[in-house]
């Protein structure tokens, strides 16, 4: 999802060096219209800093905006700061690219993953890996591994809720086009219909005006929710697994990309080498247990 809170560049074919130099640790821009076909000499091999990516010798790369913690500090993708972000530019280093040749572009959450050519060689944004999203786009492997969590006002009737069959008869809310909101369907499956956010901020404040009993957001979204954002909100409790193999966010790519196997070789050596984990150790300590909703 995103969540949570569950949760907008330019690749312009001919740009001077010049330009793209500045471009370079700068927040997200606007998205624009990129060139249909990627530059590069490598035929879709895995040369380090080489590429077959969209700007020659640039690794672009997209995320939402604004972009949040603690997937991202302040809001600035650039900045290494962050859970994603760090990922980012782990991924990019072990694909041979330095901070220097990385640009960020913003991308809508829903449109990363939708039909259609993309501007960026690679999106982050806590996108959930799934068969109906590999239609229409490529994924890499998954860089962490998901759970979904329930908030709610402290003192609400929501917040007293200790199982699955609680949450059936209250309102609830999440961001569209999110694993979030699919485990509101297919899991709560509630007396009524969920109140459905274009974005995170709005599911946030739908929560503290009363307008929904709860939202649902990733665990460790949810977390940084209660302890900044609305601070009279707590956790109820996260959802186990669906079964089978583990939720899992990938870093989105064009179908049938080039980099599609490279990108994924780069983020199965972080997990294997344990950089992964000494990133989620450092960005997402604070998305421990909580209780666990059946």
């Amino acid at each position: 999802m995103r969540p949570a809170p569950r949760t907008l560049r330019r690749a312009v074919a001919g740009i001077t060096v010049a330009l793209l130099a500045a471009a370079v640790g700068c927040a997200p821009q606007p998205e624009e219209e990129a060139a249909a076909s990627p530059s590069g000499s490598t035929g879709g091999t895995c040369a380090k800093g080489e590429l077959a990516t969209r700007t020659s010798g640039t690794l672009t790369i997209a995320t939402d905006e604004p972009a949040y913690e603690p997937w991202f500090k302040n809001g600035e993708p650039a900045s290494g700061e962050g859970f994603e972000s760090a990922v980012a530019y782990a991924v990019a280093e072990q694909l041979g690219y330095d901070k220097s040749a990385v640009v960020w572009q913003s991308v809508p959450f829903n449109k990363a993953f939708a039909p259609g050519a993309k501007t960026f060689d690679f999106d982050i944004n806590q996108v959930s890996i799934s068969d109906e999203r590999r239609k229409a786009v490529d994924f890499s492997s998954g860089y962490y591994d998901v759970r979904q969590a329930v908030i709610a006002l402290k003192g609400s009737k929501a917040a007293s809720a200790r199982s699955i069959a609680d949450l059936k008869g209250l309102e609830l809310g999440a961001q569209v086009g999110t694993t979030s909101l699919d485990y509101i369907d297919d899991v709560v499956k509630p007396t009524g219909a969920a109140a459905v956010y274009a974005k995170n901020d709005q599911a946030k404040s739908a929560l503290k005006n009363g307008q929904v009993d709860a939202i649902v957001t990733d665990l460790p979204t949810a977390f940084y929710i209660t302890a900044a954002e609305v601070t009279d909100a707590r956790i109820v409790g996260q959802f186990a697994n669906k079964g089978g193999t583990p939720e899992q966010f990938g870093l989105v790519l064009d179908k049938g990309s080039a980099l599609t196997s490279c990108v994924t070789d780069a983020v199965d050596t972080l997990r294997e080498n344990g950089t992964l984990a000494k990133i989620e150790q450092r960005w997402l300590s604070d998305a421990v247990d909580a209780p666990v909703l059946k």
